[in-house]
């Protein structure tokens, strides 16, 4: 899904009461680890940015009023990359696929099933638990072989995540990633 700039859009809405100047060193952050939880992100707005502390019910009421948004304009199947969900809808039988992202986990689930593809993934999970996690979650909960998965994704964090428990990882939607960690196969 080309959801960059509607959370772009979010982080900045959310944020809107607070000085320009700390939005922008947000949004910068934010850009530059995309995969990562919105709940770091906020924490890190806060903690780090702004020198506040903030408790985690706090980070889960920002990051509530953000899901709001992403619930509100994320629905829309325009959002969706054809060829991925070409790929997923003709692989589906073929492979056991699983959602693997640094949204919340929740809102995905929601998000998946308005858009009618839930039925594609074996499962679907998201924040706040640490994609790190998750995978290795997956990884156990299913048996399946390190070296026979592939983690496909377009972050730092995505590659991170294959390589802590190493699977394959393949770039996608991220010139600068995808020249970096490419791999040389196809299904």
């Amino acid at each position: 899904m080309n959801s960059n700039l509607v959370r772009d859009y979010g982080f900045k809405t959310v944020l809107s009461d607070f000085p320009q100047n700390e939005v922008d060193q947000l949004m910068a952050f934010h850009q530059s680890n995309g995969g990562l939880s919105r709940y770091v992100k906020f924490k890190y707005f806060f903690e780090e940015i702004r020198n506040e502390e903030i408790t985690e019910i706090e980070i889960k009421v920002w990051a509530n009023k953000f899901s709001n948004i992403m619930l509100e304009s994320l629905c829309k199947s325009e959002l969706l990359i054809d060829e991925t969900i070409s790929f997923v809808k003709e692989q589906f039988k073929n492979y056991d696929m699983h959602i693997v992202s640094g949204s919340d986990g929740e809102e995905l689930k929601i998000i998946c099933e308005k858009l009618n593809i839930s039925q594609y993934f074996k499962s679907i999970n998201g924040s706040p638990t640490p994609k790190t996690t998750l995978v290795k979650m997956i990884l156990d909960q299913n048996n399946y072989p390190n070296d026979s998965c592939v983690l496909i994704g377009d972050s730092i964090n995505d590659y991170y995540a294959a390589m802590d428990h190493s699977i394959y990882f393949k770039a996608y939607n991220n010139p600068i990633l995808e020249v970096k960690t490419n791999l040389n196969f196809s299904f």
